[in-house]
């Protein structure tokens, strides 16, 4: 359920996927939206996963993803507004609009009979083991501009980002065969973006991801992990910002050159778990972050904002929301590229001292 003055409609597209529109509280639109009558071609297949025997992961392999559209000019936007030359994704005007993916790399497929069993099902490993890519693949479109960036779009369009965030993260977790949902952002060519249009996405696993897995063992290594995390990071000299709800600062072991990590101070498991006072501070914190970044030098910084949650059916008593904004950008015109070390080892090695960088998003920050 949405709040804060933010308004809802669900209706779906032509070929069956769900879409939602979210009006930002101060809205211009009427609660009037168009039907698709687009003639489209049947959704995909589910794609396959395939198991890692090295290491126990999970491949997805979503082939359908590799004819997506690339960097469209703004004519050809598939995330703006349909009009008579552009027969977009979304019918109508809108403040904030999320889709199911066309190009899903899991689903559309909730439920099949060789989706994963159990968690423990996923945890055995074995020779040539696959099973389907069952879940939930959404785009987040945070305005209906070509261009822009979410840190520029203002406090009431960032409020109701934050309220599709929840509403999704709540509905997504109930869903069969879902085992964490996970809200980010990709912003920047350098990151990979194929598209310029502001927008996020929301993914749905079947499974909990390698990330959380080891966070969930060093939950049970050290008791109220979040807690003690975020009193050593006040205390440690790299906070850049401290709110009565929210905090923002650089890890203690940062692995990129632009690292910020913000948690709230109370422990909650998801952003639908969020209240009011809490979602009112992030939508005036987080958006300042994000200019953060690009107040640091005289072009926009690329980054990824992703949402860590905690996992829908285990560890919800243990881990605690946390935002992490990470950038490859390591000075005006270089970047940091993950070689040989990072790529094949998975050992990272920082290039900047996080309380140096600390210092400089500090400075940054009040001038955002």
């Amino acid at each position: 359920m949405v709040s804060a003055g933010v308004t809802k409609h669900v209706t779906v597209l032509a070929d069956g996927r769900d879409l939602f529109y979210f009006d930002d509280a101060d809205t211009t639109l009427t609660g009037d939206r168009a039907v698709d009558t687009r003639d489209l071609d049947p959704r995909p297949a589910t794609a396959t996963m395939r198991q890692d025997v090295l290491t126990g992961e999970w491949v997805s392999i979503a082939a359908a993803r590799q004819n997506r559209v690339f960097l469209p000019s703004a004519d050809a936007d598939p995330l703006a507004p349909q009009s008579p030359t552009n027969p977009s994704e979304i019918p109508s005007r809108y403040d904030v609009a999320v889709f199911e993916n066309k190009s899903p790399s899991f689903g559309p497929a909730l439920e099949d009979e060789n989706a994963p069993k159990s968690l423990q099902d996923l945890s055995d490993i074995g020779i040539g083991r696959t099973r389907t890519s069952v879940g939930r693949c959404e785009v987040v479109c945070f305005s209906p501009e070509h261009e822009g960036s979410l840190g520029n779009l203002g406090t009431s369009r960032m409020r109701t980002v934050i309220e599709a965030w929840a509403d999704r993260t709540a509905a997504l977790s109930t869903m069969p065969g879902i085992q964490q949902v996970f809200p980010f952002e990709n912003r920047g060519q350098e990151i990979g973006v194929t598209l310029h249009h502001p927008h996020g996405q929301i993914y749905a696993y079947p499974y909990v991801t390698p990330r959380t897995q080891k966070l969930l063992r060093a939950v049970e290594a050290v008791p109220s992990l979040f807690q003690q995390i975020l009193e050593s990071e006040i205390a440690g000299g790299r906070v850049i910002h401290s709110g009565e709800h929210w905090t923002a600062f650089v890890p203690f072991a940062a692995r990129w050159p632009i690292e910020i990590h913000l948690m709230p101070h109370r422990h909650i498991p998801d952003i639908a778990a969020t209240n009011e006072a809490e979602r009112a501070e992030l939508a005036v914190v987080y958006p300042r972050l994000l200019r953060t970044l690009d107040v640091l030098y005289s072009t926009p910084t690329p980054y990824i904002a992703a949402w860590h949650q905690a996992p829908v059916h285990v560890g919800r008593e243990d881990i605690r929301l946390s935002m992490q904004i990470t950038s490859p950008r390591r000075a005006a015109d270089k970047l940091k590229y993950l070689a040989g070390s990072e790529s094949a080892m998975g050992a990272f090695i920082g290039d900047v001292l996080p309380e140096t960088q600390a210092e400089v998003l500090r400075e940054a920050f009040g001038r955002a």
